[in-house]
């Protein structure tokens, strides 16, 4: 089993729902991020067996390591849920989030709402760490609730048994307008004693490094600026500002072939988001290439015209 190895800057993938799908993930990782973890796992459906939610679990075999984020604060159905991933192989962490602003998680005591019930939050985190037969068990977290109490939760975090903890450095009413409070990262990082990954407004290979040097972070966590942009990566590894054209078209195509790999012809038409997003790097003719994706659902067709394009 991989250690995580914080010796040097580790650059994690964020976990992003509706995007970093194992298609996503796996074009990642091959360009250069160190750690990828699922999108966010409802423990409840994974407890009450939905097809959909087990799916999600897979990832590809580079993937390691490998973390699976689940939400939830019941914790017979966390016990339960880390019961089911315990049967799975080649999974390195259980990560909690403790991060989501999304109503509809916050309305259930999950996500970042989990915030308002430190206590609460404290025995999820045990819970896990008891039943998990994964070497981690790690928190997101953002700042606090409505204000910011970002040193009393990381106690709370790392007496329950975290290994590691990613930090947004917003709280859930700042939900992704605010500024990001860089300060607040570094004073966590040193309050705890557990590696400290900072995560929030990550854009590019100067930004990366400028929040490394300022928090004392032991890695970065960028979820949205990766998304149209998973060389991001390569790019902060290398140092290299300008990504060449023939990586770009590599990877929009092995992102293609993995979409389709992966959700069969369908997955053409899911793929127009990231499309989308691919194109505003600056190419000429992006809006008609954006309305032409539109109309194609041909898997074959799309690649072809992808091909052009790019």
């Amino acid at each position: 089993m991989p250690k995580l190895d914080f010796s040097k800057p580790l650059y994690a993938l964020a976990p992003l729902a509706g995007f970093t799908d194992l298609p996503f993930r796996s074009v990642v990782k091959k360009f250069g991020v160190d750690l990828t973890v699922s999108e966010m796992i409802s423990s409840n459906a994974l407890a009450h067996n939905s097809k959909k939610t087990h799916k999600m679990l897979e990832k590809s075999e580079l993937e390691t390591p490998y973390s699976i984020q689940i939400a939830g604060s019941d914790l017979d159905v966390i016990k339960r849920a880390v019961e089911i991933i315990n049967e799975k192989e080649g999974i390195d962490i259980i990560d909690l989030n403790c991060g989501c602003p999304a109503p509809k998680v916050v309305n259930n005591l999950q996500g970042s709402s989990l915030l308002t019930d430190l206590d609460q939050m404290g025995k999820v985190i045990e819970t896990i760490k008891k039943y998990s037969n994964k070497e981690y068990t790690s928190v997101k977290m953002r700042l606090g609730f409505n204000e910011k109490n970002h040193i009393e939760i990381v106690k709370i975090i790392e007496d329950a048994g975290a290994d590691f903890l990613a930090v947004h450095g917003r709280t859930r009413a700042g939900k992704y307008k605010a500024a990001v409070d860089y300060d607040a990262i570094a004073q966590i990082k040193s309050t705890v004693s557990i590696p400290v990954i900072a995560n929030g407004d990550i854009d590019s290979p100067g930004k990366a490094k400028w929040v490394l040097e300022h928090t004392k972070a032991d890695g970065i966590m960028i979820g949205r600026a990766a998304v149209g942009n998973p060389w991001i990566f390569h790019q902060i590894k290398t140092g290299e500002e300008q990504v060449n054209t023939s990586l770009m078209r590599e990877v929009v195509l092995e992102h293609f072939d993995q979409m389709i790999d992966h959700y069969g012809d369908y997955g053409a038409i899911m793929f127009r988001k990231h499309l989308h997003t691919y194109s505003k790097a600056g190419f000429q003719g992006a809006s008609a290439f954006r309305n032409e994706v539109n109309t194609v659902s041909n898997a074959s067709q799309m690649r072809d015209i992808v091909y052009r394009f790019f």
